[in-house]
């Protein structure tokens, strides 16, 4: 139990794999990553035989920034034979907790899209096999994952139920809805599902809240915010969609988004500003720091080189400065699915 699968976006393997390294090295495990450029996926090595395990149970996944899911394995099961790929699998499955479900997942890459017909017609045989030995039970913590790498390569493991993502490879299967200006409202959607609970939907996304969307245009994020029954104050020398100004919920602010500043505090701030990170963080922190707003999702354009460190250094200046300000903070990034050369930040303040 040594191995440890990360999903994340192709591209960014570098990135996954020099966060949990250093995640891992806080709680006191070490290893190496094995990568390959734009394969979406990373296995972390423990030097110790149960490390990837301890990870599991000991780091939070919500910390992780670039990965997606996440699940403890061995070395990669391979010489799958054709004709009969369910044998080899559940004996490996044997070495597992049992798992409460099974997940078919596949890398998000064109290769490994070709595999999710084998995936799909893999799930029933192999579900079916994993109940007769009973190796699945509705009352484990845990959920077994399959990655075919190839027809004849795969990697199996488990992850904690309550440890990982909610959805398989840790994408978000939202559906663009047909009245919304542009697809860029599937971010902020996929935001809130990730930073907020859902529990908590009616009294932090509730209707009557008022909130400011800088960089609106042609209003994406607006259109997400009205939904919920907010009021907005959409800023962006852009057109907005004129079907979300005759809502009566938005008015149009035609100015500069870095120079706006609310003449009454809202509940929610939402950013979605092409800029550089350190720029977009100023702004934000001004925002707090002045009492503008409550909560607020943003997004941070990250540099070609150096981007994981980036983020960082936008994380520890926006703790630090609103620490010294006396606020009690908390914030976390996340590369979300809809997400492409980005990460999406969340930002609370409790007093």
């Amino acid at each position: 139990m040594n191995h440890l699968f990360l999903h994340c976006r192709a591209g960014f393997e570098k990135e996954c794999a020099a966060e949990i390294t250093d995640l891992a090295s806080e709680i006191g495990v070490y290893g190496y990553s094995k990568t390959k450029d734009n394969s979406a996926y990373v296995v972390f090595i423990t030097h110790e035989p149960t490390g990837a395990m301890r990870i599991q149970q000991e780091l939070r996944f919500r910390k992780l920034i670039f990965a997606r899911q996440w699940f403890v394995t061995q070395a990669p099961i391979t010489g799958l034979p054709v004709n009969d790929r369910v044998t080899p699998l559940l004996a490996a499955a044997e070495q597992f907790p049992i798992a409460r479900e099974l997940l078919l997942e596949t890398v998000d890459t064109n290769d490994g899209k070709e595999l999710s017909g084998l995936s799909k017609k893999f799930t029933a045989p192999f579900s079916n096999a994993l109940k007769k030995k009973q190796l699945l039970s509705p009352k484990s913590p845990w959920r077994l994952h399959l990655v075919f790498i190839t027809g004849t390569e795969a990697y199996l493991g488990v992850s904690l139920y309550n440890n990982s993502s909610q959805w398989p490879m840790g994408i978000a299967r939202l559906r663009l809805p047909k009245e919304a200006p542009s697809r860029a409202t599937l971010k902020l959607e996929e935001a809130w599902h990730h930073f907020i609970a859902a529990e908590d939907w009616d009294t932090r996304l509730a209707s009557g809240m008022r909130a400011v969307d800088l960089g609106a245009a042609p209003g994406g994020w607006t259109w997400q915010l009205v939904q919920r029954g907010m009021y907005v104050e959409a800023v962006d020398n852009g057109p907005m969609d004129k079907n979300l100004l005759e809502t009566g919920q938005v008015l149009h602010i035609l100015t500069d988004g870095f120079l706006y500043e609310p003449k009454k505090k809202v509940d929610w701030l939402v950013c979605d500003i092409v800029d550089k990170p350190a720029r977009v963080t100023s702004m934000i922190i001004r925002w707090f720091g002045k009492g503008y707003c409550r909560e607020a999702v943003f997004n941070l354009k990250l540099p070609m080189k150096q981007r994981y460190l980036e983020v960082k250094k936008c994380e520890e200046r926006i703790l630090k400065e609103l620490t010294a300000l006396g606020f009690d903070a908390a914030v976390q990034f996340k590369q979300l699915y809809h997400d492409r050369e980005e990460v999406t930040g969340h930002l609370r303040v409790f007093n």
